[in-house]
């Protein structure tokens, strides 16, 4: 499905049933946007990891403008400021009220700053493998040089430039880098994955090439009001969790889960307990 909004087009897909049967009475889920990374990514990468949370709420996938299946345009608006309102445009065009805002990597940046500036439409804030600002690309790279192979210290160098020519070589990268992403990586189960994925160099090279660079939210994180659930992986590279310890200290009342058999992709290396952990945090935390 496709939402007209602003200045662009934006897909998104909807899994779960908004109203569901309880009893002698209909009964309304709760709304959940999930918020994926890159940027230069999109969103079929959660799929169908996160499906089993469709039980506890709708689910509304989408793509950041410029990547996926949403519209292109002049890659000068493919920037964060953007993505937070699109967000909100798209909680508007679907009618909803208060959203689930769950966030991974930098879809945690974009809920972190959504969550930030529309604090009253957020009724529950999860945020995992992210960072509160720029700090993350000097430190991401001292560990890049202490545990990486010389390949992709050298393939990660287009990441810092933000200098991707084009798609496949955004594949490349991701294809080198995964074994640093995921404790549990799989060549064969985890190059599926990334040829479902439409890629988008131009959206990921404004990004590490632009904005990322002077990117923070810290000092502003004591406006969100939500229960927050802060998660990080141990052993991730490029969003390392002493970051997801700053950001639950910032946020008034926020739970902090380090899981400690993952790398930055939690939902590959520790998928049961990540779900596990977010579905009782929307259970028990009103």
């Amino acid at each position: 499905m496709r939402a007209k909004i602003r200045d662009t087009e934006i897909y998104f897909d909807v899994e779960g049933s908004g109203l569901v049967v309880d009893g002698s009475r209909m009964r309304e889920k709760p709304v959940m946007f999930v918020i994926h990374g890159g940027p230069g990514a999109d969103h079929t990468s959660y799929k169908p990891s996160l499906s089993p949370l469709s039980q506890k709420a709708q689910l509304v996938y989408f793509d950041h403008r410029g990547q996926g299946r949403s519209a292109r345009g002049a890659k000068e608006t493919y920037t964060l400021e953007n993505n937070v309102e699109d967000m909100e445009a798209l909680r508007q065009y679907l009618g909803l009220d208060k959203i689930v805002v769950l966030g991974s990597s930098y879809g945690g940046m974009v809920a972190l700053s959504y969550a930030v500036r529309y604090p009253q439409n957020v009724s529950h804030l999860i945020v995992i493998a992210t960072v509160p600002d720029f700090r993350f690309l000097q430190r991401a790279k001292e560990i890049l040089a202490q545990r990486g192979t010389e390949e992709q210290k050298a393939i990660a160098q287009r990441l810092w430039d933000g200098t991707f020519e084009n798609e496949e070589q955004l594949r490349e990268y991701f294809q080198v880098m995964a074994p640093m992403y995921s404790l549990t990586h799989d060549p064969d189960s985890r190059q599926k994955g990334w040829d479902r994925a439409i890629l988008s160099a131009d959206a990921i090279n404004v990004a590490f090439g632009g904005f990322l660079r002077s990117y923070n939210v810290l000092d502003q994180l004591h406006k969100i009001t939500s229960p927050t659930l802060v998660i990080g992986g141990r052993h991730d590279w490029i969003c390392p969790p002493e970051f997801s310890e700053e950001i639950a200290q910032a946020i008034p009342n926020a739970d902090l889960r380090i899981f400690e058999n993952s790398g930055h992709s939690v939902r590959a290396d520790e998928t049961e307990a990540l779900l596990d952990a977010i579905a009782g945090f929307l259970v028990y935390k009103r």
